[in-house]
């Protein structure tokens, strides 16, 4: 299958949104739309961490466990994802570049399937429709709460 990639531009540097990003606990954050009962595993941050958590999409539900497996600060961070019974295997990837005026970044979040069971192959359009919505209100969801983690760490004192 095809992967699907979602972008947005923030105001906040690389730095700033791989530091949030590199911590598993804020994903919850900014996917608990779709993505819920979260179980942490693993170092709070970097390769090795992960959660098993509900996936809600489509009319079903599923288990998903995600692991980082790669992560390269502050650009990059690859996350494995397998979920029916090791049937469907992905790869989920944040990208994170400085916009050209140096005002900012660029996140793109990449899904992209390893091996997926017949039955998404079968319904490839409307499964790619279907996770490119979804991640469409995660990008603009995190850019929230990276605006918001932000105005946490001013306010501390």
């Amino acid at each position: 299958m095809r992967s699907v990639t979602v972008s947005i531009d923030v105001p906040q540097t690389p730095e700033q949104v791989y530091d949030f990003l590199d911590v598993m606990a804020h994903h919850e954050r900014f996917t608990d739309h779709y993505l819920t009962n979260w179980r942490y595993s693993g170092p709070a941050r970097g390769i090795g961490s992960g959660a098993t958590v509900t996936a809600a999409l489509g009319g079903t539900e599923a288990d998903v466990t995600i692991e980082v497996v790669e992560a390269e600060p502050p650009r990059r961070i690859v996350e494995r994802n397998i979920s029916a019974a090791g049937r469907r295997r992905a790869h989920g990837t944040y990208d994170i570049e400085p916009l050209p005026a140096g005002d900012g970044s660029r996140v793109s979040f990449t899904y992209a399937w390893v091996r997926a069971p017949l039955t998404d192959r079968l319904l490839a359009p409307a499964v790619r429709a279907m996770m490119r919505r979804a991640n469409r209100t995660v990008m603009r969801r995190l850019a929230t709460e990276l605006a918001e983690s932000g105005s946490r760490r001013r306010q501390a004192p």
